[in-house]
C-alpha cells in the first residue's frame, strides 16, 4: 500500500542542520513489526506513524519508533509530526494549537510561525542519579562526579541521566566512551555559555550514537534548570556541534508550562510502499 510520507528537519537553524525525522502520515493497518522494520530501515534516530486519535480531544495519534524500539514520547518527533500532519492537510480543532496523543498521553503543541513548540510533559523520574548510574556516567565521561556541577534524572519517556558540566566548552570537548553505556542508558550533558546568542550547549548520547538535537532531553534540562532558578524565562540552547549539526532549541516558560520550540522544514515528500 502506498502511504503519504515526509522527511522533516527539526530544530535546524533554517537550513537542513537539525535532526531529520521520517513520518508516515497514514499508518492505519500497519502492525508493530512492520513499523519497527521500517524504522530500522530509515536508519534515523526516530520514525513516526500517524493514526486517527482514539481520544476525541486529540487531533492525531502518533507512535514513535527508533531503530530498535518504541518510545512513549520524544521531542523532535512531536514537532516534526505536527509539521507533517499540518502540511498533509490536517486541521486542528483549535486554530494555532494542536493536541498530539502518544504513549505519555496528550501533548499540546503551539503553532507559532516557523517555530512550533510543545509543552514539556512532566518528568516521570526526578532527583539525583543513583549510585549505579553515577558509576556508569563517570565511566563514560572519564571524569569524577566531583568535577560536575550537578546531576539529575530527566525521564519524560526517555530516561536521561542529566549532567551539568562547568561550561559549554567542557560539554563540547567531552569525549564519551559509549561502550560504557548500556543499551537503555541515555546520557545528557549541558553546560552554560558565558554570554551571547545561546545560553547552553546540550549533547544527548546513547550507546549506539549521539543524537543531533533532542527535544525530550532539552525539555527535561529546561525543567531542571528552571527548578534551580539558573535560567531566565526565555533562552536558546544549541546542540549537534559534535556530530556536524547546528540545532537551535527555543525555550519559554510562561508560568504554567515550559515550551520547547524549534524550526521545522520539510525536506522530502512523497509516498512509501508499506
Amino acid at each position: 500500500m502506498h502511504r503519504p510520507f515526509a522527511q522533516v528537519d527539526v530544530f535546524g537553524d533554517g537550513a537542513a542542520t537539525g535532526n531529520p525525522l521520517a513520518v508516515v502520515l497514514d499508518a492505519r493497518g500497519l502492525d508493530d513489526a512492520a513499523m519497527q522494520d521500517f524504522a530500522a530501515w530509515t536508519n534515523l534516530s526516530e520514525t513516526t506513524f500517524l493514526f486517527p486519535p482514539p481520544d476525541p480531544a486529540a487531533d492525531y495519534a502518533v507512535r514513535i519508533f527508533t531503530a530498535v524500539g518504541e518510545l512513549p514520547f520524544a521531542g523532535h518527533p512531536t514537532l516534526g509530526s505536527a509539521h507533517a500532519w499540518l502540511e498533509g492537510g490536517g486541521r486542528p480543532h483549535r486554530p494555532g494549537h494542536l493536541v498530539q496523543e502518544c504513549g505519555v498521553g496528550l501533548v499540546h503543541v503551539r503553532l507559532v510561525g516557523d517555530r512550533p513548540a510543545f509543552a514539556a510533559p512532566p518528568r516521570r523520574r526526578t532527583g539525583p542519579l543513583d549510585e549505579a548510574h553515577l558509576a556508569i556516567a563517570e565511566a563514560a565521561l572519564g571524569t569524577p562526579r566531583t568535577h560536575w556541577v550537578a546531576h539529575e534524572w530527566g525521564d519524560n519517556g526517555a530516561p536521561w541521566m542529566m549532567i551539568e558540566l562547568t561550561d559549554a566548552e567542557s560539554v563540547r570537548r567531552a569525549w564519551v566512551d559509549r561502550t560504557q553505556l548500556g543499551r537503555h542508558d541515555h546520557l545528557g550533558l549541558v553546560g552554560r555559555f558565558p554570554g551571547g546568542e545561546y545560553a547552553y550547549e546540550v549533547r544527548g548520547i546513547l550507546a549506539h550514537t549521539e543524537d543531533p538535537v533532542t527535544g525530550s532531553l532539552n525539555a527535561s534540562v529546561a525543567q531542571w534548570l528552571r527548578s534551580r532558578h539558573t535560567v531566565p524565562d526565555i533562552y536558546v540552547a544549541t546542540q549537534g556541534s559534535q556530530v556536524g549539526h547546528h540545532g537551535e532549541v527555543f525555550v519559554t516558560d510562561d508560568g504554567t508550562d515550559i515550551w520547547i520550540g524549534g524550526r521545522t522544514r520539510t525536506v522530502i515528500i512523497g509516498k512509501v510502499d508499506l
